[in-house]
């Protein structure tokens, strides 16, 4: 029965692919949005939405939760449509629609082959960070969780292998065994640490605990890697700004627990800056 429903959905994502096709870039991004701001609440639930942000924002006022709220749906949407032009976003020149603030600690990483772990989470146009890292010359693997829809998930692979990210690991104990074997053929590794999981451990995130990655930390703790947190945020509508801070250098004595928890807090404060753009809908905290 699931096949069933997983094949009309994915008959009508591609339905509107077509349309975003014909209508191009700026105009598909600015009606999914809206139609996302229309579509979202119906599919997921409002109150666990409030309860995320509230979390986050323990004193915020439903004005601005629902502005919160709103902002993400259209954020979600726009995400939805660019899509159909990863292609576009993965040709252009440089700075067209994407700037990098912080670009010569890429150059840098890659001119000496060093080995880090991005970490980010699903902020804006999420997708564009391991394109970008790509794109400057360093050697990624880019771990990533399968969408549940078998038919939508063979065609997103192929999007992503071909234009964000040639190397797509899946999350799981043997996509960590095809990491460790790329990281020491000399790939970095990026990934989303704000999604949840169920083979890490517990750490605090908004002052609740929340099962989290220790993929970073595991690898700073094995190899002595840098941990280099990245960021992106939109703006004009269809232009982004990403953001590379400096590599984050653990000593041998700082626990997995301990970086993990370092690693959250960067996390919370990338949200508590830009928390339009942050997907709250996820049951993070369960």
């Amino acid at each position: 029965m699931s096949k069933i429903k997983y094949f009309f959905q994915f008959i009508i994502i591609i339905f509107f692919f077509s349309i975003f096709k014909i209508l191009g870039l700026k105009i598909s991004s600015y009606i999914s949005g809206k139609f996302f701001q229309f579509i979202g609440p119906i599919f997921r639930s409002k109150k666990l939405i409030q309860k995320n942000i509230t979390r986050a924002f323990p004193n915020i006022d439903e004005v601005n939760i629902n502005k919160i709220s709103t902002s993400m749906w259209d954020n979600y949407g726009r995400v939805f449509a660019e899509y159909m032009f990863i292609k576009k976003f993965r040709y252009q020149k440089q700075n067209e629609n994407i700037i990098i603030e912080g670009r010569e600690i890429l150059e840098d990483i890659k001119k000496n082959n060093q080995k880090v772990v991005f970490i980010s989470g699903h902020f804006s146009n999420f997708e564009l960070m391991a394109m970008e890292i790509e794109k400057v010359g360093i050697n990624l693997a880019a771990i990533y969780r399968p969408l549940n829809n078998i038919f939508l998930n063979f065609i997103m692979e192929k999007i992503r292998k071909k234009y964000i990210c040639k190397n797509q690991i899946k999350k799981g104990i043997g996509g960590v065994k095809e990491l460790l074997k790329l990281y020491k053929k000399g790939y970095s590794t990026a990934l989303m640490i704000d999604q949840r999981v169920s083979e890490g451990i517990k750490t605090t995130f908004f002052n609740k605990e929340a099962f989290t990655t220790t993929i970073p930390a595991q690898l700073v703790k094995k190899f002595n890697t840098p941990v280099v947190p990245i960021f992106i945020e939109r703006f004009d509508n269809i232009k982004f700004k990403m953001i590379v801070h400096k590599p984050l250098i653990f000593s041998d004595n700082v626990s997995i627990e301990k970086i993990t928890l370092k690693l959250n807090q960067i996390l919370e404060k990338m949200i508590l800056d830009n928390p339009k753009e942050w997907i709250w809908s996820h049951n993070r905290w369960k």
